[in-house]
C-alpha cells in the first residue's frame, strides 16, 4: 500500500512539473514572438527618428522598446556594437541601462553535467563487466542474489506422462510427489523424506526432464539453477547465493530446489597446500550447512543431477544430505520404443513404419539422441519432398548419426571399390554365422564420415546384459571378418581394418584383464574398469600392479584370442567362398544391400570346413 501511495505522489509531481514547463515555454515563446530582429543600421534610424523609448544591453545583445509599437511587435532586438554606444544614446535622449547577465546555472551545469555523463558511462561499463563476470543484471548490489529461475505448475508444463524410458526412476520419485502433496501422511508415522535426491546418469538420459516432471506432478514452486551459477571469481559470492536461494525457498515452501550439473559446485575438496579453490570450497561448505539446517518436514526437497558422481565430495553424499541416489540410465529396447512414440506425436508417419525395428537399430541411444533422430528423419523426408516420414528415413537418419554424412561425390577406383565390397560382405557373413541374436540390417560401400569407405549395420533382436566367452569370440570374429575376406580374396592386407582391429583388441583385452577368461592367468582382475559415465576423456597412465612376466602373459593371451578369432572368420569365409564372391559383386553393382536383399545369400551360409593357414 505504501508503494502505491509513493507511486501516486510521484505521478502528481510529474504532472505539476509538466504544467510548469508548459507555462514557461508559452511565456518564452510569447516574448520571442514580440521581438523583431533588425540590422544595426535600421536600429540607428529608429534612434534618430525617436521611435525607441528604452534600451536594454545584455552582453553582446541590444534590445530596444519601441515608443509606438505595431501589433505584435513591442520590442526590437539587435547585436550590440560597442563603438561610442553610450554617446549615441545620450545624443538622442534615450533612456538606457545595462543588465548584468546571470550565469549561475550555466556555471553549475558546466561542473555538474560532465560529472553526470562520467557517472553514466562508468555505470554502463561496470554493469557490462559484472555481466561478463557472472554478475546479475541488477548491478553490484545484486551480485550475491540467487539466479535461480522460479516456475510454478503451469510454467513447467511437464508431467510424468511426458517422460518415457525411465520407469524405475519415475517410480522412485512418485513417492516424493505424494509427500509434497500430503506431507502429513508421512509425518504421522514419524517417517521423513530424504533431504536431497541425486539423479545420476549419462548425458541426455532425461535427468532435468524428470526433475521438472516432479514439480509439474506435485504442483509446487520449482527453483531451477545450475551448479556453475554459484561459482564466481569473488570469494564469498557463491556462498551468499546459496543462502539467498534457500531463503527464497523457505518463503515458498513446499517447493523443489533443482541444481543441475552439481559436479560444478560439489567437486571433491583437495587436501594439501596450493591445490584448493577458496570460492568453490566456501560455496560447497555453505551448501552442506544449508542441507544440515533445513528440516525435510518443512516441505523443501533438494533435487540435483550430475553425470560425474565419482568426483563429488563424500561429505555431500553422506546420509542426511543427499540420502537417495536415483539412476537414470540409457533406455532398453522397450524404453527406446516408448520414447520414440512420445517424440513422433507431432510427426506425420507413414502407415507401415515399424518403430519397434527403429528402436532395435538404436542400442545405446539416449532420450536426447532419439529426439534428435526423429528430427533428422523428418529433415530427410523434407529433403526428398516427402509427405510422410517413412522407415527408410529413420534408417538414413541413423546412418547419418552413426557413420556420418554420406559422401556421394567421393570417387574411389574400381580396385578399392572391390576391396571394400569384399571387406563389408566378410563382416556381414561372419557376423550372421556366429551372432544369432543380431540381424544384419544393411550393408553399404558408400563412403561416409571422415574415413569410412563402407559400413555394416547390425540390429540386435533382443536386449543382452551378459555375454559368454563364446559370444565375445564370435563378436571378435565378426569384426575381423573384413580382414579375413581381404586375405582370402586378395592375399594382402590394407588399412581398411584399422577401426575393426581397435574394437576387437579392446574386447580381447577386457576378456583377459577384466573378465578372467584366460585359464593360465586365472580369475584375476589386472585392469579396473573406468568409473563414471563420461570416461576419462584423455589417455590415462595407470600404475601397473603386476610383474613383467604377467604383462607378457597378458600380451600373449590377447594376441592368441585375436588370432583365434581371425582363423575362425577365415574358416567361415573359406567354407562360404562362393557366397562371398557373389554377394560382393552384387554389392559393387547396387552399392547398398538391405536386409531383404541379403537374405538369399544368408540362407545358404554353412559353418564347417577347413581354411588355409
Amino acid at each position: 500500500m505504501k508503494e502505491l501511495e509513493r507511486t501516486t505522489k510521484f505521478n502528481i509531481w510529474y504532472i505539476l512539473i509538466a504544467i510548469l514547463f508548459v507555462v514557461m515555454i508559452r511565456d518564452f515563446w510569447a516574448n520571442q514572438s514580440q521581438v523583431k530582429h533588425v540590422p544595426y543600421s535600421e536600429f540607428q534610424q529608429l534612434l534618430e527618428s525617436k521611435q525607441i523609448k528604452k534600451v536594454t544591453l545584455r552582453g553582446e545583445q541590444v534590445q530596444g522598446e519601441l515608443t509606438a509599437p505595431k501589433e505584435g511587435e513591442k520590442f526590437v532586438h539587435t547585436t550590440r556594437v560597442e563603438f561610442e554606444m553610450a554617446k549615441d544614446l545620450q545624443k538622442y535622449g534615450v533612456e538606457f541601462e545595462r543588465q548584468v547577465e546571470n550565469r549561475f546555472f550555466q556555471n553549475v551545469l558546466s561542473w555538474v553535467l560532465p560529472v553526470l555523463i562520467f557517472f553514466a558511462i562508468w555505470s554502463f561499463i561496470a554493469k557490462r563487466a559484472m555481466g561478463q563476470m557472472g554478475g546479475m543484471q541488477g548491478g553490484f548490489m545484486s551480485v550475491g542474489k540467487s539466479k535461480a529461475k522460479i516456475y510454478v505448475e503451469k510454467d513447467t508444463k511437464v508431467t510424468f506422462s511426458d517422460v518415457a524410458g525411465a520407469d524405475e526412476a519415475k517410480s522412485e520419485l512418485q513417492e516424493l510427489v505424494e509427500f509434497l502433496k500430503s506431507p502429513d501422511k508421512y509425518n504421522r508415522l514419524g517417517s521423513r523424506m530424504p533431504k536431497g535426491i541425486l539423479l545420476v546418469g549419462p548425458p541426455g538420459t532425461g535427468k532435468t526432464l524428470i526433475a521438472r516432471a516432479v514439480a509439474g506432478e506435485a504442483g509446487v514452486p520449482f527453483f531451477s539453477t545450475n551448479g556453475a551459477e554459484f561459482v564466481e571469481m569473488f570469494v564469498g559470492v557463491g556462498a551468499a547465493r546459496v543462502r539467498d536461494l534457500f531463503e527464497q525457498a523457505r518463503k515458498k515452501s513446499p517447493c523443489i530446489i533443482f541444481i543441475d550439473e552439481l559436479d560444478a559446485l560439489g567437486r571433491t575438496r583437495l587436501s594439501g597446500m596450493g591445490h584448493g579453490n577458496d570460492e568453490k570450497e566456501q560455496t560447497l561448505n555453505q551448501l552442506l550447512a544449508e542441507l544440515d539446517g533445513f528440516d525435510s518436514s518443512s516441505g523443501i526437497i533438494l533435487l540435483a543431477a550430475t553425470n560425474r558422481p565419482e568426483i563429488l565430495d563424500p561429505a555431500l553424499l553422506r546420509s542426511g544430505r543427499f540420502d537417495r541416489q536415483v539412476l537414470v540410465d540409457k533406455p532398453d529396447k522397450d524404453g527406446r520404443l516408448a520414447i520414440l512414440k512420445l517424440h513422433v506425436k507431432k510427426t506425420r508417419l507413414k502407415g507401415d513404419t515399424d518403430l519397434e525395428k527403429v528402436a532395435a537399430l538404436t542400442p545405446g541411444f539416449t532420450g536426447a539422441d532419439l529426439a534428435n533422430l526423429v528430427n533428422e528423419a523428418s529433415l530427410v523426408a523434407l529433403r526428398r519432398n516427402g509427405e510422410e516420414v517413412s522407415e527408410a528415413d529413420f534408417t538414413a537418419a541413423i546412418e547419418r548419426m552413426i557413420a556420418g554424412l554420406e559422401k556421394k561425390n567421393r570417387l574411389i577406383n574400381p580396385f578399392e571399390k572391390k576391396v571394400v565390397a569384399h571387406h563389408e560382405m566378410g563382416h556381414a557373413i561372419v557376423s550372421k554365422a556366429l551372432q544369432a541374436n543380431e540381424a544384419i540390417h544393411k550393408v553399404s560401400i558408400i563412403p561416409r564420415g571422415i574415413g569410412s569407405l563402407g559400413y555394416t549395420i547390425q540390429r540386435p533382436t533382443e536386449d543382452r546384459y551378459l555375454m559368454t566367452k563364446t559370444e565375445l569370440q564370435g563378436k571378435m570374429a565378426g569384426l575381423l571378418g573384413g580382414r579375413a575376406a581381404e586375405l582370402l580374396i586378395f592375399s594382402h592386407l590394407s588399412t581398411g581394418a584399422a577401426d575393426d582391429l581397435d574394437k576387437a583388441t579392446e574386447i580381447a583385452w577386457n576378456a583377459v584383464t577384466r573378465y578372467g577368461m584366460n585359464e593360465k592367468l586365472g580369475f584375476v582382475v589386472y585392469d579396473k574398469a573406468q568409473s563414471g559415465f563420461l570416461g576419462d576423456g584423455m589417455p590415462s597412465f595407470k600404475a601397473r600392479l603386476y610383474s613383467d612376466e604377467t604383462a607378457r602373459e597378458i600380451d600373449c593371451a590377447v594376441r592368441d584370442l585375436l588370432k583365434s578369432a581371425l582363423d575362425q572368420a577365415k574358416e567361415i569365409l573359406f567354407t562360404n567362398l562362393e557366397i562371398l564372391k557373389t554377394s560382393a559383386e552384387v554389392l559393387m553393382e547396387k552399392e547398398t544391400l538391405t536386409e531383404k536383399e541379403l537374405e538369399p545369400f544368408f540362407s545358404r551360409i554353412t559353418i564347417s570346413g577347413e581354411h588355409p593357414k
